[in-house]
């Protein structure tokens, strides 16, 4: 049976496994402690459940890092993709660990948690810059150490998952302030400036078809028909560590279909002329037959490379700074100013549903909706 024993303001619940014949005295499993009487109750009646279904084990002293590097992890890396594996070691190796890896899991609190990703948000920057890290990414830590935890729980490792209790911060849906997007006419001077560099066809595929970046260097030839104005999304070119890796869409209505504009096809056209004369002359071959690769090498060019490389054509090129993930939004924008359906628009950028797509793009809607009342008065009143 389990008790509650009430120690250092806390609420503990022990259990006695008879005597231990090494030492003739009592044997006792000490689990957690509880801020309330009440959260002890009922993890006593959880113990006890386990104990009379034969699933109880007695608590090891193994910390919160030990338990995820050499015991969740391992299990874990041939059950997720490459990338999202290297996300989860890195997230326990350069945050989880360092600040409270120190701590043993079953004495874990939702506090301490609380703590850490408040932490996270002040100063959980690695890069040397300092600052925080964005509420999105804190609370992507916080999803793993749940389901962690929660494992951890299912297996009586432990007998509550402490993550289920924490605050992880709140993330907002991008809106007007965290979105920085041009102008129909900063877009066509950007692309004006930037027509004779290497990397203005994969830009101007990316601006005229609101692919993400994975999306547009994970493209192939045989996926693309120039004939017939279109491209198929069935897969995505990540960044796993130092190297790229190929994987499958980032969700179900990822996959999709994209009809291009004749400028666009133009500009394509062009390019494939020109990559197969810079294959040529470095005697290399395309063999992921991949629309944008490195011309020395023939390979797909690395996702970080490209986002680099945006970098320093905004900084020299463009009307202000925004993110290579903004040109994105900046497709979105525009095409539901020019009042496109926002459910083609939600189609074309492989949103779950137009409904998620009205959310992110909330800060375009109301001059849309100033329009549209003023297009009813004119069909009524004028």
């Amino acid at each position: 049976m389990a008790h509650i024993a009430p120690k250092g303001g806390r609420y503990y619940v022990v259990v006695y496994g008879g005597i231990d014949p090494a030492t003739g005295k009592a044997k006792r499993d000490w689990h957690d402690g509880y801020a309330t009487r009440k959260e002890a109750e009922r993890a006593a009646a959880e113990i006890t459940r386990r104990q009379h279904d034969g699933e109880y084990r007695s608590p090891d002293r193994i910390t919160l890092a030990e338990y995820l590097t050499d015991r969740w992890l391992p299990l874990k890396k041939s059950q997720l993709s490459r990338s999202t594996f290297d996300s989860y070691r890195n997230n326990v190796r350069l945050h989880v660990a360092p600040r409270i890896g120190a701590i043993q899991l079953r004495q874990l609190q939702p506090e301490d948690l609380d703590t850490l990703y408040a932490e996270l948000l002040v100063d959980g920057k690695l890069n040397g810059a300092g600052g925080g890290l964005a509420p999105k990414s804190v609370r992507n830590i916080h999803g793993m150490l749940r389901k962690a935890l929660a494992d951890a729980h299912r297996k009586g490792t432990v007998h509550r998952n402490v993550a289920d209790l924490a605050d992880p911060p709140t993330v907002r849906h991008a809106g007007a302030k965290e979105q920085q997007v041009w102008s129909a006419d900063e877009l066509r001077s950007f692309l004006d400036a930037i027509e004779d560099t290497a990397w203005f066809a994969p830009i101007y595929l990316a601006a005229n078809s609101g692919m993400r970046r994975g999306e547009l260097l994970g493209l192939t030839w045989r996926k693309v028909d120039l004939d017939k104005a279109r491209l198929v999304v069935d897969q995505q070119l990540l960044s796993v560590g130092y190297d790229a890796e190929v994987g499958a869409p980032k969700t179900s209505t990822s996959r999709r279909t994209i009809d291009l504009d004749p400028r666009t096809v133009a500009v394509l056209r062009t390019w494939r002329r020109l990559q197969l004369e810079q294959l040529m002359a470095n005697g290399t071959r395309n063999e992921g037959d991949f629309v944008f690769t490195h011309p020395e090498t023939g390979e797909a060019v690395h996702p970080d490379r490209f986002s680099k490389m945006w970098d320093q054509l905004v900084a020299e090129h463009g009307p202000r700074r925004i993110r290579l993930h903004d040109l994105r939004h900046t497709h979105a924008s525009i095409l539901l100013k020019a009042n496109v359906p926002v459910k083609v628009v939600s189609e074309r950028l492989g949103h779950s549903s137009p409904a998620f797509t009205m959310t992110v793009y909330q800060h375009v809607l109301p001059g849309m909706q100033a329009d549209a009342a003023m297009a009813f008065s004119a069909a009524v009143f004028d």
